[in-house]
């Protein structure tokens, strides 16, 4: 009797495609990092800017290398990093081509922007959710669940706060008050995408659905990046001289931290030789 065994691979075209945007990531975080006025935007955002590169250059593009060459190994556990912080790369380039103001590297945000998008979809097409469940068979969920409600319910309640009373007034949010920007693009994308994906994922996961452990995988991965990101921006609007309020920093950072934290559980949880089974990986066949 014979019976296929499969290894979740990263393959060629995801190879080239992660490849470019790490490429990419690096020229378009280093120029906006280190080329002196290359932003054009109002004095308020740049801060903003500048932690998001650092961050990029410092944490999201090492990481990215390095599940880069663990998925094109095999690697269950690199495969879910890849997809975690190519949805940090997503956001973070929808974001730049969303709101900042034009300049050079316009056409590199907007393919950074496309090359994440698709890359992000397919490789959460590719990957069986059921292997990835059965790799963490045994293994508790309920930290993951209520740190990603509580991520949900935070932001949800942050973004509220500001754009809900704005609304009623018919005035500009205090966020955009001081630039250009027709609407707040960050409020725009997480209540549109990023608050209601925390709380499907957790849902999913409470009930133990096979999905809700690669949705759980990636969103550890990519939140736990951006708030990194987040406490990077707060740097360096306080040597800006932008007041932060005390209680927002301590908790970013406890959100930080926890989140690094629990995805280094994740990842760790999954066994280093796991393997998955979805019909587009490599196959090998053995004989029973």
């Amino acid at each position: 009797m014979t019976a296929t065994r499969t290894s979740q691979r990263l393959t060629r075209p995801y190879l080239v495609a992660s490849t470019l945007t790490f490429f990419l990531a690096v020229v378009a975080a280093g120029v906006g990092l280190f080329v002196p006025g290359f932003y054009r935007d109002a004095e308020v955002l740049l801060p903003q800017l500048y932690g998001q590169d650092l961050l990029t250059l410092v944490v999201a593009v090492p990481v990215l290398a390095g599940a880069l060459y663990y998925g094109s190994q095999g690697s269950l556990r690199g495969y879910v990093v890849w997809l975690g912080v190519t949805g940090y790369l997503f956001y973070t380039y929808a974001s730049y081509a969303l709101l900042t103001s034009f300049n050079e590297l316009y056409l590199v945000y907007v393919a950074l922007f496309s090359l994440t998008l698709f890359t992000l979809i397919g490789g959460v097409a590719r990957i069986d959710p059921i292997d990835l469940k059965e790799a963490l068979d045994g293994h508790p969920v309920r930290g993951y669940v209520a740190f990603q409600a509580l991520v949900a319910g935070f932001v949800a309640l942050m973004w509220l706060a500001e754009v809900g009373p704005a609304s009623l007034s018919g005035t500009r949010p205090p966020s955009i008050a001081e630039t250009t920007l027709p609407v707040p693009v960050i409020q725009s994308l997480d209540l549109g995408v990023v608050i209601p994906s925390f709380a499907i994922s957790a849902v999913l996961l409470w009930k133990q659905r096979a999905w809700g452990y690669v949705f759980t995988g990636v969103l550890l991965v990519k939140g736990t990046t951006l708030g990194l990101a987040v406490l990077a921006m707060i740097v360096f609007m306080l040597q800006n001289g932008q007041p932060v309020p005390l209680p927002q920093i301590v908790i970013f950072a406890i959100l930080s931290i926890t989140g690094l934290v629990l995805t280094t559980r994740f990842i760790r949880a999954i066994p280093s030789s796991a393997s998955t089974g979805h019909p587009h990986a490599e196959t090998e066949t053995r004989a029973d």
